[in-house]
């Protein structure tokens, strides 16, 4: 379903999108740090974590005030670390992105759900190896109800993707605890909601990456690797933006083949 095309070309939406992308992104930089502290997202206001001086708006301006500032706080001259703009840049690019491959549709806002809710999720599961519900869960309903409304007549399709996709994760989880958990198992409504029937090259791209790893470390570490507690989000993150521009044509070609 088309929303704004008559409006404006999709490269004009695009950079709408990725403005708004840098804005979210400012906030996953909080989120970040504050939730696994189970701190509020609200208050206080932004601050400098070194001299605890609340950010003025001009402080706050996406990747810009760090460009500007060189990294360094204003007022105790403490460096702000790389990972802020980071953050923000990911965040843009990535929502940019979405809306200028599927345009200003139903099926790019999903798509622009689903790329801006793994960067919180990547950087905190990397960091604190939890994926936060607080995101996931919400984008996921979201993301549902986009796919259904874009094409009623096929509504069981990201439903059966959705639920599909959680339910072998929540096996997975249950036949080995130690390698799965809750939280890549609700990711994966996420995942199932956008990409449909490509959610299965998703998975299919986040274990090989995992297996892969895997067999790295082993090589490296010894026996000592098998004991190492590796999150699983940012794999089914990478497998989600494969299968996202990906997924269809690597069905076909699957397809062709066998």
């Amino acid at each position: 379903m088309i929303l704004g095309r008559d409006i404006a070309p999709d490269v004009v939406w695009a950079v709408w999108a990725g403005i708004l992308g840098l804005a979210i992104g400012s906030f996953f930089t909080v989120a970040a740090y504050r939730w696994p502290r189970e701190e509020s997202l609200v208050h206080p206001r932004s601050h400098c974590p070194g001299c605890e001086r609340t950010l003025r708006w001009h402080e706050l301006v996406p990747v810009l005030s760090w460009l500007v500032q060189r990294g360094r706080c204003r007022g105790c001259g403490g460096r702000i670390s790389w990972r802020y703009p980071a953050i923000e840049v990911a965040s843009g690019a990535l929502a940019a992105a979405a809306i200028l491959t599927f345009g200003p549709t139903l099926r790019g806002l999903a798509a622009m759900i689903l790329v801006l809710t793994l960067v919180p999720v990547v950087v905190i599961d990397l960091e604190h190896k939890l994926i936060p519900d607080l995101f996931v869960l919400p984008a996921a309903a979201a993301a549902l109800a986009l796919a259904v409304a874009e094409s009623p007549d096929r509504w069981w399709v990201p439903v059966v993707g959705a639920l599909g996709a959680s339910l072998f994760l929540l096996v997975l989880s249950l036949v080995y605890p130690g390698g799965m958990g809750l939280g890549d198992v609700k990711l994966a409504l996420l995942l199932g909601a956008v990409l449909g029937v490509s959610v299965v090259p998703a998975l299919a791209v986040a274990f090989f990456a995992g297996a892969l790893l895997g067999a790295v470390l082993l090589v490296r570490m010894g026996r000592s690797a098998r004991k190492m507690a590796v999150p699983f989000g940012p794999f089914l993150a990478a497998g989600a933006l494969v299968a996202l521009w990906f997924g269809p044509s690597m069905i076909d070609w699957y397809s062709g083949r066998f």
